[in-house]
């Protein structure tokens, strides 16, 4: 079995029932505050000792999350009142002796003696710390607020700065220009007040290299430079600093419009620079020797491939077609730089991607070339103060968002890290003089790598038995086979014990949102800890979706698809009309064994059902776990390869399901907004009306991040953004289009939809309508919205889709 629900979930596990038995849907039930349904149980972590787990979970009519404590052993726990608040513990890292183990709590450090289990409070600051970690011997605590890292002596209880930075110049580097050397050769008193200057400066020089009680001096980094992030090492002898260029432009900020505000007047807010307004700014890395007070930078200029330029052949093409149209000024802005621009992999914490080893002895960086092909994995030569390439991979679009992890083994001299060039997301290790190792292989994805703490095993998520089914396994750290752990098949995420015998699993399905179990790392039969489910959701029949296969007829072999249809399918319609969703996000996957992110759309996918319908949500060419190939194959040509996929799903849906091929109708948001556009606007008469929520309309405006990703700058490759931007086809409307938008939405902004409308109106066009929510952002958060956008689509589907529908 995938999933192993014991008692604790058995209560509450859908059942299929027959749909004519289960109360009867409706929108104001379906779209009303989530709390109805239950809480996902969120960021499982284990005490410090290991006998416990905690986990939060959101508080019902609010946003607060409320801390809860678990023993694993016996499954009893409770919610943490403020007074328990005041001795529970945050995530705990361990020095290497297993001696000592510290953690944040309220954003202040912590540290306990194992043996005693006494506690001491490090911090007590009005700012958050961060980042703790100890020193490579053990007798430090080093943590870190903001950018400044800081080094707790655990023997003297003192705390001082590990290095003080200071991005201007050197006062006292500053050679005398003519007029100052002029000055000083006139007057007396001003060449001894610079010789006692001077004198004090060496003086405090010489203090500060034999004195290990003072503070330390600065390190002066100059005024062109603004810093993005620090990394110190654990043996205390280093520190990274990433730096970018202090006055770069990030180009015209364009703004959020609040029309229904607090004060009653229209306020504005700035939302985020569009794509091609400029490009992000490069970043470069100093190393600072802390022992000898030095500074080094470490150029990427001798990086493989870092002098390519992978955008040549659209590069010439522009070019030659702005010279020819008489915009020289133009074509020469796009010449290529002789050295590509990198930035740092930006980690999920937002930190940039450095990973020192546990002694301190090595380093690894993450860069990203700025224009996303390729990737590199560099150490540091400390000898010679230089990067070292330790691996590059290239994507000919783009390289991914996610799977970027790395590390090191406990030898402190090999490298791990995932990779896709085989295809698809796997784990691979790396001695520094040495050649890479696979230690997984495999058409599936691998996620969340863990390494035990005794160094023997990594834990992973992966998809081995089916793209939509994942679990947690295993390998050896030195190879060996992949044995699986856990078997769900809608396992979420994990996190080991700190002994290493056990894991905390956060796991979901179809209708039940996370709920936390234990089990053994070996595998076994997990004990399950929560149920956070509500009694009034859990009651309903749900219809289960079925995950079926849809075969490409444009040779891209089987699309992966959740059918949501009636329990007795021989009593179904000769001729029903069905809705495709399209999910958001582009690259992200939607049909897994897991719950869905779309919870108000799963619901309302009921209700279609119940109302006649049948529907189908794809997991179309872009979306995740299927492998770098159908991630890219939408590059420089969003909305050509999914279409593809959606009418490939429908012509199935007529096939096998009995639908009426003119009674189809297509909805979803954000990207599945978009792609509703383009469905509607690319294949006019397929689809028999569109719904679609916040969508990117015009690609040209939305960001640099993401967009620039699949489509490279605009001023590039204009061709692509033209394709690939519905407002192109706008003239081809000819089906009732129904777009949705929250106004104050700061990341698909309401100009999108806007512009949109406009151009329908001056094109004359019929049957299309914009309704805008002055008080929701991308993502809805308020009942009454989301019950009056989906009354609209319902109306719409009602109206244009139904076979008793009215033309």
């Amino acid at each position: 079995m995938r999933r192993l629900l014991l008692a604790g979930l058995i209560a509450f596990a859908v059942l299929p029932a027959a749909a004519e038995t289960a109360p009867a849907l409706d929108l104001e039930t379906i779209m009303a505050n989530p709390d109805w349904v239950g809480h996902a149980v969120e960021n499982p972590y284990w005490s410090v000792d290991g006998r416990s787990l905690y986990y939060s979970l959101k508080r019902d009519g609010s946003q607060v999350h409320d801390l809860y404590r678990v023993d694993p052993a016996s499954g009893t726990g409770s919610k943490l009142d403020p007074a328990a608040m005041a001795q529970a513990e945050g995530p705990a890292v361990y020095d290497r002796a297993h001696q000592h183990a510290a953690y944040l709590m309220h954003g202040d450090v912590f540290l306990v003696d194992l043996a005693s289990g006494r506690r001491v409070q490090v911090t007590r600051s009005a700012q958050p710390e961060a980042s703790p970690q100890f020193s490579a011997d053990g007798r430090a605590l080093q943590f870190r607020d903001g950018n400044n890292w800081y080094v707790y002596d655990l023997a003297s209880g003192v705390t001082a700065p590990a290095a003080v930075l200071k991005f201007t110049d050197d006062p006292q580097a500053k050679t005398p220009d003519t007029l100052e050397q002029q000055q000083l050769g006139l007057f007396k008193e001003l060449r001894e007040n610079k010789h006692d200057k001077d004198a004090e400066h060496a003086d405090q020089q010489a203090l500060a290299a034999a004195d290990p009680t003072r503070a330390p001096l600065p390190f002066y980094l100059g005024d062109k430079q603004q810093l993005v992030d620090t990394e110190l090492s654990p043996n205390g002898r280093w520190m990274l600093v990433v730096t970018a260029p202090a006055h770069h432009d990030d180009g015209r900020v364009p703004h959020v419009i609040h029309y229904v505000s607090e004060s009653g007047y229209t306020e504005d807010e700035d939302a985020r620079t569009y794509v091609g307004r400029n490009d992000p700014a490069p970043q470069s890395v100093l190393l600072l020797d802390l022992s000898t007070h030095k500074q080094y930078p470490l150029a990427t200029d001798k990086l493989p491939g870092i002098k390519d330029d992978p955008l040549k052949a659209i590069r010439d093409k522009t070019i030659a077609a702005l010279e020819k149209a008489g915009k020289d000024d133009d074509a020469k802005a796009l010449k290529a730089p002789d050295v590509r621009s990198v930035t740092l992999y930006s980690m999920d914490a937002g930190s940039a991607s450095i990973a020192w080893s546990e002694d301190g002895r090595n380093v690894a960086l993450e860069f990203i070339a700025v224009d996303s092909k390729d990737r590199w994995i560099a150490s540091v030569d400390f000898s010679q103060h230089a990067l070292v390439s330790q691996h590059r991979l290239h994507n000919d679009a783009w390289i991914n968002w996610t799977y970027n992890d790395f590390g090191w083994l406990k030898d402190g001299r090999t490298l791990w890290y995932l990779s896709e060039e085989s295809g698809y997301s796997q784990l691979y290790s790396k001695p520094l003089d040495g050649s890479a190792k696979a230690l997984t292989q495999g058409k599936f994805e691998v996620s969340q790598p863990q390494l035990s703490n005794d160094g023997q095993w990594f834990y992973l998520r992966t998809n081995q038995v089916a793209p939509y089914s994942y679990d947690v396994y295993r390998v050896p750290a030195a190879g060996g086979a992949l044995s699986r752990v856990t078997q769900y098949g809608g396992m979420d995420q994990f996190a080991l014990s700190p002994d290493g015998s056990q894991l905390a699993v956060l796991h979901s399905s179809a209708y039940v949102l996370s709920q936390l179990a234990v089990q053994s790392a070996q595998g076994g039969t997990p004990r399950e800890l929560t149920n956070t489910m509500k009694p009034g959701f859990t009651a309903h029949a749900w219809i289960q979706p079925k995950i079926v296969q849809v075969p490409s007829s444009h040779g891209a072999g089987v699309i992966y698809a959740k059918y949501y249809g009636p329990a007795n399918e021989t009593d179904a319609l000769s001729s029903r009309p069905a809705v495709l969703f399209v999910h958001g996000a582009g690259y992200l996957q939607d049909v897994s064994e897991s719950a869905t992110y779309y919870q108000h759309e799963q619901l309302f996918n009921n209700l279609l059902v119940q109302q006649g319908y049948v529907v189908l949500d794809l997991d179309y060419r872009a979306s995740q776990g299927y492998g770098s190939a159908w991630r890219t194959a939408i590059y420089r040509q969003m909305g050509h390869p999914e279409l593809e996929d959606l009418l490939d799903g429908k012509a199935w849906l007529v096939k096998n399901h009995g639908v009426d091929p003119k009674r189809v109708g297509i909805y979803g948001g954000s990207y599945g907004g978009f792609m509703t556009e383009i469905a509607l606007l690319r294949a006019p008469g397929e689809f028999a009306a569109g719904a679609a929520q916040r969508p990117p309309a015009d690609w040209v405006t939305y960001n640099h991040g993401y967009t620039a990703n699949i489509l490279n700058d605009p001023q590039l490759d204009p061709e692509a953004y033209r394709i690939s931007s519905p407002i192109t086809y706008a003239e081809n409307l000819r089906d009732p289009l129904l777009i949705n938008h929250g106004l104050i939405d700061d990341n698909v902004l309401a100009s999108d939809s806007l512009r949109l409308y406009e151009r329908f109106v001056e094109l004359h066009k019929q049957n299309f309508w914009l309704s805008l929510y002055p008080l929701e952002r991308h993502e809805f958060e308020h009942a009454d919205s989301w019950y009056d956008e989906y009354r609209r689509i319902d109306e719409l589907f009602q109206t244009w889709v139904k076979p008793n529908a009215a033309h």
